[in-house]
């Protein structure tokens, strides 16, 4: 065997090796990842209720693909926005915590800045979280830290100016 040969064989055995240890690693994170918030296909979520504070909840009901008032209002109702508060259910979390390790009030879990229903599944937004673009959700008796992209936004009004 050449020298040449001898270091194509080590080069292509060491290049081996490292996506051996890539794939591990991959298989690693994805069996210790903790996972979403609620793990349901936002495809298959039919109904959303929103609240924000002490206003009056918003209810959404998906009907032949698009999105409707609830009540049978016949108003236009943004698609892609209402697509976007059901992708929430599959946001990632860094991590889940017990709510009893932390005191409501200090997360903004006591008087919530949003509250999610997806087919009856409740998500209440706190705080923003001190260290990173992350707010705190709870779901159940549990808290999770997510992205603060996955934070519901009040839907915002146009003005548009007639001729």
């Amino acid at each position: 065997m050449t020298r040449a040969a001898r270091q194509r064989l080590w080069l292509l055995l060491g290049v081996a090796a490292l996506l051996a240890l890539a794939l591990w690693q991959w298989r690693s994170d994805r069996a210790h990842a903790p996972g979403t918030l609620l793990g349901l296909d936002p495809a298959s979520i039919t109904q959303i209720q929103l609240q924000f504070g002490h206003a009056a909840a918003m209810n959404y009901r998906r009907n032949h693909g698009h999105w409707q008032a609830a009540d049978g209002t016949p108003a236009q109702i943004d698609d892609a926005r209402l697509d976007a508060l059901a992708a929430i259910a599959a946001a990632p979390v860094e991590h889940w915590r017990p709510l009893t390790d932390f005191d409501p009030a200090k997360i903004g879990l006591a008087a919530p800045r949003a509250v999610l229903q997806l087919d009856g599944h409740t998500l209440r937004f706190g705080a923003v979280a001190a260290i990173g673009h992350r707010c705190y959700v709870q779901r159940g008796t549990q808290v999770a830290l997510v992205s603060l992209r996955y934070m519901p936004q009040a839907p915002t009004s146009q003005t548009v100016e007639l001729p």
